[in-house]
């Protein structure tokens, strides 16, 4: 296969597996203009798959940037215009499909602004988008996705020994690949992967983990599941009947911890992205479910600016478990993008907590759900935390301990 052909599959795949795009559907796509390419075989294959409707939203972060720079009045960068609200608000009534699109032309653009005035604008649209969060994504009232494409700067960061062409196709081949869109099979590669997902959930599901230990360098971090804890993995489904797949890649086995008793040490494995800049050498001291301490080598500022959201944010929200044998991890490559990152190890994320994650989660009040250590915030970000050096033990209601990952790698048939 070509370039073309490749990029065409990938497309196909995003719509018609990601978002699973039924007839008569709205389908809304935010990109940027460096994905004009990608995004044109997107709204083709959306409308060829029976759309209604499909609507671009293209954003620049130089313009991101230059609202952050400009504006006179901090408490501004809070505002987000009610229609905005409105319109995400519809998407949840009318059972819409979002994309976003990520992997930005200009990786770098926020990393030399002041970190509270970037987590202003991103905490404001998140308090802005609160419902569409808890009712589109945390019930699956949307079928959204999220993935990534290529552009040549990204690409520069990730292969710099290359030149600019070079490294721009470099990356593009390497998202084909982890994707499985490399492949006239893709959705049968797809199928396939989605029966390997399946089958880890459903076995780390029948134990009735009661706790979760990772042990490794720096790391001594017991995180505490409910009794209605479930592991998912791969697809999710509306509650109209209909699957999709919210993020591609996807390589874990994701569940919703008890947010009031997480204990321990742990140390960040791959650096994160948060308000701008790169976080590196991150270490969390957790007790009593919160993080009492924290260090990093870079980045700290952003970070704890992150975790000044809401008390929420200083708490667990998901736990994954990811093997080393993710084709993320084999690519050799940290990405420096949160969506391939988190697909490459074990991680924790401080935030916001899926329901869905929870036996009966999804029709259950917030009485109910605050009696499970469902944490509430309403922002979320993910930590990776295992490496080929990070062992995790279950241990189960019954009280029996079991290896679950040993030297980064699944121990689970």
């Amino acid at each position: 296969m070509n370039f073309q052909e490749k990029l065409a599959t990938y497309a196909e795949l995003l719509i018609t597996h990601g978002l699973n795009v039924q007839p008569g559907q709205s389908v809304n796509i935010t990109a940027e203009m460096a994905h004009r390419e990608l995004v044109q075989l997107l709204v083709k294959a959306a409308y060829k798959a029976g759309a209604k409707f499909v609507n671009v939203d293209y954003i620049d972060p130089y313009l991101q940037r230059l609202r952050i720079v400009e504006t006179k009045n901090e408490a501004d960068l809070a505002y987000v215009p009610r229609y905005t609200q409105v319109k995400y608000n519809d998407f949840v009534e009318e059972g819409a499909c979002i994309l976003r699109l990520c992997g930005s032309e200009e990786p770098d653009v926020m990393s030399d602004l002041a970190p509270a005035k970037v987590n202003s604008v991103q905490s404001g649209i998140r308090q802005a988008l609160k419902a569409y969060y808890v009712e589109g994504v945390g019930k699956s009232k949307v079928q959204w996705t999220v993935a990534a494409a290529a552009t040549p700067k990204w690409a520069k960061k990730l292969y710099p020994e290359l030149d600019d062409q070079s490294a721009y196709n470099a990356l593009w081949e390497a998202i084909f690949q982890i994707c499985r869109a490399d492949s006239k099979e893709c959705l049968a590669a797809w199928q396939k992967h989605q029966v390997v997902l399946q089958k880890r959930a459903k076995a780390l599901n029948d134990l009735e983990i009661r706790e979760l230990h990772f042990v490794g360098p720096g790391t001594d971090l017991k995180v505490i599941l409910s009794p209605k804890a479930r592991f998912k993995a791969g697809h999710d489904k509306t509650p109209t009947g209909i699957f999709f797949e919210p993020n591609i890649p996807t390589e874990e086995c994701f569940t919703t911890p008890d947010c009031r008793y997480t204990e321990g040490t742990v140390r960040v494995t791959r650096p994160v992205t948060v308000n701008g800049k790169l976080v590196q050498g991150l270490e969390l001291e957790f007790r009593q479910g919160e993080i009492s301490n924290f260090r990093a080598k870079e980045g700290q500022e952003s970070f704890a600016a992150y975790i000044a959201n809401d008390p929420g944010a200083k708490r667990l929200g998901e736990m994954a478990l990811v093997g080393i044998d993710s084709p993320v991890f084999q690519s050799g490559k940290l990405f420096q993008e949160i969506l391939y990152d988190e697909n490459a190890a074990c991680h924790i994320a401080l935030g916001f907590a899926y329901r869905h994650c929870l036996k009966g989660g999804p029709q259950m009040s917030n009485e109910e759900l605050q009696e499970l250590g469902c944490n509430d915030s309403f922002v979320h970000i993910d930590f990776m935390i295992s490496s080929p050096e990070v062992d995790v033990i279950g241990t189960t209601y019954s009280g029996q301990k079991v290896q679950l990952l040993k030297k980064g790698l699944f121990e689970l048939s």
